[in-house]
């Protein structure tokens, strides 16, 4: 068998500018990943790359014909374990840029075998949940704004950013406009440790799920303090990036917050998965703001998941790719009627 790789940038433009602690953007860039095997059957994926972890559309691009390289040398996407063990040995960092590789050569699998993604993994998909819809940081009243037209879409599950001097009155203003929805905080690691303690202890009043990454990642005592001495149960973000954080953030956290992207691949996602819950947390997956072609791959992992935060596609302003149905915010992998991942290109 051969196979044959190609890769694009494209630059997607957000429906809203989007804000968290570290700053606000207006569009994100992703790189689109094919493999195509000699029948024709094409497995498409994407890198949604974040500086804040060290990469860039420019650094995937540079990396890619590298682990493409090795996709075109085993041959057989189906061995698929050789082909991750030996893309993480070519390149050690640059987690989005094999995650990309890892979602195309996924979905060329299941399509190979007429399959969706969850039927291959063995997952049953009635065991599924909803996303939560981001309301990034805004003005109060933008945050309002934001909040009304996400229950106008039907999502009953918010998540808000804070990371400013003003997070007690949004949270308030939140719950005005939405006294019923199930409500995740995300800090982004913006307050010290006495700080999110004193934060969470007022925030508790208005019923949120979790508090996610309170406090830098770079301070894994402080995530203890604030863990130990919380109101509510502390979510692990930017603390947990790959298989080897899970034992240095169980003791410090309630939940692992696992992100393709930051975790180079979707098997090593499952083994992150199983990780947390040998190490007794609860999981999560996220995003970044990405397109449909890794958002849909992300979805396959509902079943094995407490919390979903896999609104990236839904923060764009146009996705060119489609992707798994998300019906009111809701993963509906039984109704998809694509093989693989359910990406694609255009009307399905």
């Amino acid at each position: 068998m051969s196979l044959e790789t190609s890769f694009e940038r494209r630059s997607l433009p957000l429906e809203y500018p989007f804000g968290i602690a570290r700053g606000t953007t207006t569009e994100t860039e992703v790189v689109y990943v094919r493999i195509e095997d000699d029948e024709g059957t094409t497995g498409l994926g994407a890198a949604a790359p974040a500086t804040h972890y060290g990469e860039t559309a420019a650094t995937v691009a540079a990396v890619l014909p590298d682990l493409l390289a090795v996709v075109e040398s085993v041959g057989d996407p189906h061995q698929l374990e050789r082909i991750e063990r030996r893309m993480r040995e070519t390149v050690r960092k640059n987690p989005a840029a094999r995650a990309a590789v890892s979602i195309a050569l996924h979905d060329l699998v299941a399509k190979r075998l007429e399959v969706p993604l969850y039927r291959y993994w063995g997952l049953d998909p009635t065991e599924t949940l909803s996303t939560s819809y981001t309301i990034g940081l805004d003005d109060t009243e933008t945050m309002r704004a934001k909040t009304e037209t996400a229950l106008e879409r039907g999502f009953e599950t918010l998540k808000v950013k804070l990371g400013t001097d003003r997070d007690l009155e949004i949270v308030r203003t939140i719950r005005s406009v939405a006294p019923d929805v199930r409500l995740f905080v995300d800090a982004n690691e913006a307050w010290t440790p006495r700080e999110a303690v004193r934060k969470i202890d007022r925030l508790a009043e208005f019923d949120p799920a979790f508090v996610e990454q309170p406090v830098a990642a770079e301070d894994p005592e402080g995530l203890r303090f604030v863990s130990e001495r919380s109101a509510l149960p502390i979510a692990a973000d930017e603390s947990c990036r790959t298989l080897a954080d899970i034992p240095r953030i169980a003791d410090r956290c309630d939940i692992a917050n696992l992100k393709l992207m930051k975790c180079g691949g979707l098997r090593e996602a499952r083994r992150l998965i199983s990780a947390a819950r040998a190490h007794g947390l609860e999981v999560m997956c996220g995003c970044m703001t990405e397109s449909n072609a890794s958002i849909a791959a992300a979805c396959h992992l509902a079943p094995l998941l407490d919390y979903a935060d896999l609104d990236g596609s839904l923060l764009l302003a146009d996705d060119p790719v489609d992707g798994v149905p998300l019906t009111d915010g809701r993963i509906d992998l039984a109704a998809l009627e694509r093989s693989g991942t359910g990406a694609g290109f255009g009307p399905s």
